[in-house]
């Protein structure tokens, strides 16, 4: 397992404090002992790494968001990245969508967000975290192999976009209902392609996840999300996750910096 720290931000001045996320994550994990599984866990063995970005040259960070990522791609059997705010998924997958490409593998998507993040981008060259999926669509990612999953406040701007290119929906209340079931639906959407997971952790509701920019009641359990996503990690062809949206500076007794600890712990 490789882990990238990516500071990057954004957010229209909304998400600063974001681009702490992966350091304290990390010093988070150091409480952890072991998976549920019983499996140790070593901060210090982990292999570990940091692109450094300065995140008032946008460019420039996007560019290195890219080619980092595209290297790891190639290198490594699984990546995960720990945000910074949801922009830097815009710059990940994309690289992963190329990566795919170059080496005739099947990309996959699933997105695991409060929101679809299909606002109209500002600016195209560099989408905020409130457009990067609309950008990543427009970009040209197969839109058949999208899944966004726990939406539950979107702009009508947003809904429309989605209904015109047909994305994949799983709602909030679909996961609730049959939580064992509906996890069977999304791995079975991700069979046989390359598969990236991407973690807003604002799909997780407020009570056990405060420390976010947009925090909107009626979200998952964190008990909920971990059996999610432990069910998640036991795909083979799983090549990436990222976590995002974490924000050390807003938290409340630290419970969503642990919280994005344990994540972590689980995907190792």
């Amino acid at each position: 397992m490789f882990i990238v720290k990516v500071p990057g931000i954004n957010g229209l001045g909304k998400t600063n404090g974001c681009e702490k996320a992966g350091n304290a994550i990390l010093k988070s994990l150091k409480e952890i002992y072991s998976t549920e599984q019983g499996k140790p866990i070593n901060v210090d063995s982990l292999d570990l790494e940091e692109i450094h970005l300065d995140n008032k040259n946008l460019e420039l960070t996007n560019k290195l968001i890219y080619k980092n990522s595209y290297d790891s791609f190639e290198l490594k059997p699984k990546t995960i990245f720990l945000g910074g705010d949801h922009s830097i998924s815009y710059s990940t997958t994309k690289a992963f969508l190329d990566y795919c490409n170059d080496s005739k593998k099947e990309p996959c998507l699933i997105i695991f967000d409060a929101h679809p993040d299909c606002m109209k981008p500002v600016d195209n060259k560099f989408p905020t975290h409130e457009e990067w999926l609309r950008a990543l669509i427009e970009f040209g990612f197969p839109k058949e192999n999208i899944l966004l999953v726990g939406v539950r406040n979107a702009d009508s701007k947003e809904n429309l976009f989605l209904r015109e290119n047909n994305i994949k929906k799983i709602s909030i209340n679909q996961l609730t209902e049959d939580l064992q079931e509906t996890c069977d639906s999304i791995m079975e959407f991700s069979n046989r392609k390359e598969l990236y997971v991407s973690i807003d952790i604002d799909v997780i509701d407020p009570t056990f996840a405060p420390a976010t920019g947009y925090p909107e009641s009626g979200g998952l359990t964190s008990r909920e999300f971990l059996y999610l996503i432990q069910r998640i990690n036991k795909i083979k062809n799983l090549k990436a996750i990222d976590i995002v949206e974490i924000n050390p500076c807003k938290d409340k007794n630290n419970l969503t910096v642990k919280l994005g600890a344990k994540i972590l712990g689980e995907l190792i």
